[in-house]
């Protein structure tokens, strides 16, 4: 059963506009009958256990992927009656997947430039100044502006995260998407890149941001709703204070947890 707390908003207003999408590979249905919408000035997170769609829907968001059925509408156009090319200029992501095309020995400088070309590795762009000073300035914003000389190959976990992040911006894109950012960081690494996107969220300049996790520890101060998914199906979604429960995060994992918030910080353990 969906849980629906938001109000309807106008489609037309929205960055993300996803209704009754089911995607399906095979014989599996990755995701069904999933509607969302997301608009400008929010900040969501998409939160459920492994196998439950978020990278599906994320792909969907990111023009990357096309439903089966349904209708899905980012930044106004449509999916299958738009140039998704073009589009996904308009759109900042970061991925596992991205990581794993970024060559090693590339300067990290250039690994954020070359999103200005929508490319990934250096070859015979020219740049002007200002790409230069903006992918230097993305860079000390996430901490890592003295490593803009250094090969991406020798970067830490965490030093990649933030670099990835510096390059979705670069583009000063409309909605910005993060695929598990933190996964894979230590407790020193997840909570200083928590701070940053917690940063990120509260400036009112920041475009659109969704954020998938299944680990409610990293859900940064900031983010003001919530999407749960199970099994290719949306369990709630809302603003995080009513829909981040006890009930819903149980339903949604299956197991029987208690969720607590403390300084716009959550946790939540087995009971």
């Amino acid at each position: 059963m969906v849980r629906v707390i938001d109000p309807v908003i106008d489609s037309e207003s929205a960055v993300i506009d996803i209704e009754a999408a089911t995607v399906v590979r095979g014989q599996a249905e990755l995701l069904r009958e999933v509607s969302w919408r997301v608009e400008a000035d929010e900040r969501w997170v998409v939160l459920g256990p492994n196998g439950a769609g978020k990278t599906t829907l994320l792909n969907l968001a990111a023009a990357r992927l096309f439903p089966t059925r349904g209708t899905v509408r980012v930044l106004g156009e449509t999916l299958g009656a738009v140039d998704t090319a073009e589009l996904r200029t308009r759109i900042g992501l970061t991925t596992v997947a991205l990581h794993d095309r970024i060559p090693p020995d590339e300067v990290v400088l250039d690994v954020v430039r070359t999103a200005a070309w929508g490319v990934v590795g250096s070859f015979r762009e020219q740049y002007h100044m200002l790409d230069t000073d903006r992918a230097r300035d993305l860079l000390r914003q996430f901490g890592v502006g003295g490593l803009a000389a250094r090969r991406y190959g020798t970067l830490s976990e965490g030093e990649r995260k933030r670099v990835q992040i510096a390059r979705a911006l670069m583009t000063d894109p409309e909605l910005l998407l993060l695929d598990e950012p933190a996964a894979g960081l230590d407790l020193g690494g997840r909570e200083d890149l928590v701070r940053r996107l917690s940063e990120l969220a509260t400036d009112p300049r920041s475009p659109a941001l969704v954020l998938v996790t299944h680990h409610v520890e990293e859900i940064p101060p900031g983010f003001d709703r919530v999407l749960l998914l199970r099994q290719g199906q949306v369990v709630a979604h809302g603003p995080i204070q009513d829909v981040l429960t006890s009930a819903n995060l149980s339903a949604t994992f299956d197991i029987p947890l208690q969720v607590t918030v403390s300084e716009g910080r959550f946790t939540a353990r087995a009971v």
